[in-house]
């Protein structure tokens, strides 16, 4: 072995470590984003939970007793006597919450998934039925039925049902198509915007925790700047983290996963505060 030949056998080696270490904090970047995900979505599972806790343990219970009227206790427009079309889409609406919510988490869960494909197969043909349903009832509530709120918060609840029809449509001509991929994102989006009541009420209770109230709207007539915001926001924020999120898992920067991974943090932290705010100061009172 000449001098030179040595020279470049021993120089050889912290390349080798470099593009091992490189190789590595690669790794450590998607499994950072992959389980900041996961813990997002767990949260996330746990709040929904308990909003269909509530819905049952309310909603549902007090129909059941024939106590209907119970309901305009919560909402300003609740049950109202005499009002047959009014009534019957705010029950439909309200009985198909938990039942979307319930469809919608196992749609996303990968082993159901995996294991049980034609119960997803069954399950999301139900759960698209159910949303476009909820969406139109929904829809009909807020303009002929004098939903709460002013004129801007009817057109974020309005966008919300909207979007909810734009993505089951897609969602389904992708899986039609076998195109699974681009299925499962629609899917996604689907899932955040057909929870938009629940980012909505989270969003709000997270809003008043750290304001130590009330701040920005007028809680008796329900009216105010934040209320406008956040009726557009808990659909178009959890879309555009969702886009983030899609793009940072195509990225190959690492830099780009990790920042993804901060945020799902972020957003997991201060979901979870909503959740426990929201289930301690609206739901849990009501049980």
């Amino acid at each position: 072995m000449t001098q030179d030949t040595a020279y470049e056998t021993v120089n050889l080696y912290p390349a080798e470590n470099a593009l091992h270490k490189s190789k590595r904090l690669d790794g450590l970047a998607k499994t950072s984003l992959k389980y900041a995900a996961m813990l997002w979505f767990s949260v996330a599972i746990i709040g929904q939970l308990l909003f269909v806790y509530y819905i049952l343990g309310f909603y549902v219970l007090s129909a059941m007793k024939g106590n209907l009227a119970a309901w305009s206790n919560v909402l300003p427009h609740g049950y109202i006597k005499g009002d047959s079309a009014g009534n019957f889409a705010i029950i439909t609406h309200i009985f198909l919450a938990a039942s979307i919510t319930l469809a919608g988490i196992l749609q996303l869960i990968p082993q159901v998934r995996a294991r049980a494909p034609k119960f997803h197969r069954w399950n999301g043909r139900i759960y698209l039925s159910s949303l476009i349903i909820a969406a139109t009832t929904g829809l009909y509530m807020v303009w002929f039925r004098n939903g709460v709120g002013d004129f801007t918060q009817h057109l974020g609840i309005s966008l919300n049902a909207v979007l909810i029809l734009l993505c089951a449509a897609m969602a389904l001509r992708h899986a039609l198509a076998r195109q699974f991929t681009q299925h499962r994102r629609w899917a996604l989006r689907l899932f955040l915007v057909a929870n938009g009541v629940w980012f909505f009420r989270i969003g709000l209770m997270f809003w008043i925790a750290i304001n130590q109230g009330p701040a920005g709207f007028n809680p008796k007539t329900f009216e105010g700047p934040f209320l406008s915001f956040i009726s557009f926001a808990n659909s178009l924020i959890p879309l555009i983290v969702c886009e983030l999120y899609l793009r940072a898992q195509d990225s190959k920067n690492k830099a780009v996963h990790f920042s993804m991974a901060g945020t799902l943090l972020v957003l997991s932290a201060a979901s979870g505060m909503g959740i426990f705010v929201a289930f301690m100061g609206m739901w849990l009172p009501r049980l």
